[in-house]
């Protein structure tokens, strides 16, 4: 176990009853914490010859934008409805408290791009798989997933499926 995982709190019943909401933000306050946790993400990936990490909205941009620079690539993000301009392209996806959908601009990589999708957590896998099928769909070459923590409990790894890697940096 690393050391930031000690400050990952527990929230129950946010956003809503009935869900354990893992808080990162006590990770993200303490700068060696931080670190430590953009580098235990980024270590299965160095490697993997990326052009950008796809950062899934919101807690994913906190973790992307410091692993791209880490991995020497792009930021792209993925976003929810009415956040970004120009042309998009909309994927649909459950949660485990709801429906939601992501968008990523049209044209912002070239077709064939390699790509890192990144979140904070995986619970469900909902919106994980949600960002691989909208990425696909536009024809970037998906390499994997890397999340900050796996709650193993709720098996969203299932849904990612067994063809490409899912790293999670901690499995709670």
């Amino acid at each position: 176990m690393t050391d930031w995982l000690r400050l990952i709190r527990d929230t129950p019943d946010f956003p809503r009853p009935g869900v354990l909401f893992k808080d990162i933000m006590p990770v993200l306050a303490d700068a060696e914490a931080f670190a430590a946790a953009i580098d235990a993400l980024a270590a299965p990936w160095r490697d993997a010859r990326l052009d950008a990490v796809l950062a899934i909205e919101s807690r994913g941009f906190l973790l992307g934008a410091p692993l791209a620079q880490t991995l020497g690539v792009g930021l792209v993000p993925l976003r929810k409805p009415g956040k970004l301009p120009g042309a998009v392209v909309e994927q649909r996806y459950a949660l485990e408290y709801g429906e939601d959908r992501l968008q990523m601009q049209a044209g912002i990589l070239p077709a064939g791009a390699r790509v890192l999708l990144v979140d904070d957590v995986l619970a469900t896998g909902g919106t994980l798989l949600a960002a691989r099928t909208l990425a696909q769909r536009l024809g970037l070459d998906v390499v994997g997933g890397g999340v900050l923590l796996e709650i193993a409990a709720l098996a969203g790894r299932a849904r990612w499926g067994t063809d490409l890697p899912l790293r999670a940096a901690c499995m709670v």
